[in-house]
């Protein structure tokens, strides 16, 4: 199939009147920004805080420090043990309560993709290591009483009455233990749900709240939940991996979480995109990095990974690259994860916990023969599609690029400075090598044998 190349030009244009219009290179989405429409508060902030109540202490959601009995058995924990951070996995009911977890893998009480859905279709069956753990749970009184909550929580909000939940055998009840012990949706939650020493409810704990090294374990451990889904699941071939901050942008509870979910599919963004890199392998370079760096439009930068206002999206997006050779996160080495953690970190924290943002994250799936670099896009759900957006497929972002660029840039000097967030290189200070993204094999080998820019000289040297 012919592929259409979309011309660089309509990347991003300002027209006469002021009027921006945007093309997404890879998705095609077309995104006007109207002058005007962008002078709108953006957060959500509350006019009138409440004072927290010190009952409620760790104890305001479900996904709360003190809640842990009010979802599924989690599959895994992360805990801080003087400096060092350790996992314990498949802990059972009677020590969920001996460790603070500051991270935890769960099950999604609600499944997006059941598992149901991989057993019907695919006659997927628990892994022995898993099957064991879920035997070992239920075999207490405790775990099996956990479990059994938590089947009848998940049967009345499928509109089971109580009558007809009484009726319902244990055994009966127990249906959806597998779903909980080795189904394809997780959450990975944090431990606050507001930031330590908060005094009031509108100081909710985000991922820009974090510190540097908490907002990198967070990642980490996500990453090994994502590789351990495919692990242990051969019929998955994607792991949509995101996180919806605040009602706004989709989430159920404000409590800082990512979500994990395994489909069947590379998802139709994935193929759009494969069509793109298989016409041109160096596409992610040329239309993303290098166009927002001949732009201006990149805001923060290190060695392993950067940052800029993107273009042609339904929202206002800040989109993280990571610079490694290696397509997929699971594969990057402590450092790698390290620079692009920090990115993503200092994004979060220059966009603040007040503003609903979505973070999305795109990858190479497993069975994909062409390499596609690791990105992270963080969206900034201040507008609502409407009447014009359905009927013209036209959508109007009220944030330009160039204005996302210039609210966030000064944050980010400013939160640097005040050392909240990792020592990056902000605007300026930024390198924009072009093809800094090492992914694409040719580039790679064309760097090495004549790189653009060999050191600078000093001048002669005496042998000279």
């Amino acid at each position: 199939m012919q592929i259409e190349i979309i011309p660089e030009s309509s990347y991003l244009m300002r027209m006469a009147d002021g009027t921006i219009k945007q093309i997404n290179p890879f998705t095609r989405t077309e995104v006007w920004t109207v002058p005007g429409r962008g002078n709108r508060p953006l957060g959500v902030a509350s006019p009138n805080p409440a004072p927290l109540d010190p009952r409620k202490m760790d104890a305001h959601c479900p996904f709360c420090a003190k809640q842990y009995l009010e979802t599924p058995p989690e599959k895994a924990r992360l805990i801080k043990s003087g400096d060092q951070y350790l996992t314990l996995r498949h802990l059972s009911v009677d020590a969920l309560f001996d460790t603070v977890a500051e991270f935890r893998r769960i099950p999604n009480l609600f499944e997006i993709v059941s598992f149901n859905y991989w057993q019907k279709n695919f006659n997927y069956r628990l892994p022995e290591t898993i099957e064991q753990h879920k035997r070992d749970y239920l075999a207490s009184v405790a775990g099996r009483q956990h479990v059994l909550r938590m089947s009848e929580q998940r049967l009345k909000a499928a509109g089971l009455d109580e009558i007809a939940l009484e009726r319902m055998s244990s055994d009966e009840r127990l249906q959806y233990a597998d779903a909980f012990f080795g189904g394809g949706h997780e959450l990975i939650v944090g431990r606050r749900h507001f930031v330590d020493g908060a005094t009031h409810d509108n100081q909710l704990a985000s991922s820009g709240t974090l510190s540097p090294e908490e907002h990198y374990q967070y990642l980490r451990f996500t990453i090994d939940a994502m590789r351990d889904i495919y692990v242990n699941n051969r019929y998955v071939r994607y792991v949509a991996v995101f996180q919806n901050w605040l009602k706004p942008a989709g989430a159920s509870f404000d409590h800082l979480h990512k979500q994990l979910v395994a489909i069947d599919e590379r998802g139709a963004q994935n193929e759009v995109e494969l069509q793109r890199v298989r016409a041109n392998p160096n596409i992610y370079n040329e239309a993303a990095v290098n166009f927002a760096a001949y732009r201006n439009l990149v805001v923060a930068e290190n060695d392993q990974a950067i940052a800029y206002a993107g273009f042609g999206h339904r929202y206002p997006t800040l989109e993280i690259f990571s610079k490694s050779e290696r397509s997929q996160p699971w594969n990057h080495s402590p450092e790698e994860l390290r620079g692009m953690s920090d990115l993503v970190h200092a994004c979060h924290a220059a966009t603040g916990a007040d503003i609903p943002c979505n973070e999305e994250w795109y990858y190479k799936p497993p069975d994909v023969d062409v390499p596609m670099p690791w990105r992270v896009l963080i969206k900034w759900r201040v507008s609502n599609p409407a009447g014009f957006e359905g009927g013209t497929k036209i959508y109007v972002n009220t944030i330009d690029p160039e204005s996302l660029r210039d609210r966030v840039v000064p944050r980010l000097f400013q939160l640097k400075n005040e050392g909240r967030i990792a020592p990056v290189k902000v605007a300026f200070e930024c390198d924009c090598v072009p093809n800094c993204l090492r992914y694409n094999p040719a580039v790679r080998k064309q760097d090495s044998q004549h790189p653009e820019f060999p050191p600078l000289s000093n001048g002669p040297s005496r042998n000279d």
